[in-house]
């Protein structure tokens, strides 16, 4: 089986693997049998490899997604365009976005993530963690910042969003960004394993 991701991020692919239960050493081909993940037991076909592949792909959405509504609007587009791009490539598409957004009930701007997996007939939808930003990151977003360079200028880094995230930064690395995302990945196959769907 082939997975394509929706990015050229390596967070994301390794997002997806870890959704799997696929551990990031195996790489490509891995034989889902040495996993762990039940997850793989309910895919399509039984397959006995599965490969992800980063696929980049434009989100069709803003640099820095606002709401839940852009910010899933951007996973459903990553999954599409995979499918889009290498028709009769891949199994199954994977799109996953970061955003930011309020929450009716809670004060202050949150960091959301978003997953959508796609077959091309149907699309499976799934949230990750939200994390509150803290009231200086979120008023330089409130002014049209995006996330990932102001969390660079707060940490005194380059790429944060290629390693462990605002995500791994606001939680002192107890919660990584794959591993925030892969939550997101694993809710949105729900469809494409589970009989309740």
């Amino acid at each position: 089986m082939r997975i394509g991701v929706g990015s050229g991020n390596p967070v994301k692919r390794r997002a997806v693997e870890q959704a799997l239960g696929i551990a990031t050493e195996s790489g490509p081909g891995a034989d889902p049998r040495d996993a762990e993940s039940s997850l793989l037991d309910g895919l399509p076909d039984d397959p006995e490899t599965v490969a992800v592949e980063a696929v980049p792909v434009p989100s069709g959405v803003s640099e820095q997604p606002t709401g839940h509504t852009e910010t899933i609007a951007g996973a459903e587009n990553r999954a599409a365009a995979v499918l889009d791009t290498e028709p009769d490539t891949y199994d199954l598409a994977v799109g996953i976005e970061g955003g930011v957004a309020h929450f009716d009930g809670a004060d202050g701007i949150f960091l959301v993530m978003w997953a959508a997996v796609s077959d091309g007939s149907r699309v499976g939808r799934g949230a990750g963690p939200s994390l509150e930003l803290p009231a200086s990151v979120a008023t330089r977003i409130e002014d049209g910042e995006e996330l990932g360079p102001v969390m660079d200028d707060v940490l005194d880094t380059t790429g944060v969003a290629r390693r462990g995230g605002a995500a791994g930064a606001l939680t002192n690395g107890r919660v990584d960004r794959a591993g925030a995302l892969a939550t997101a990945v694993a809710s949105a196959f729900g469809p494409f394993v589970s009989d309740v769907y």
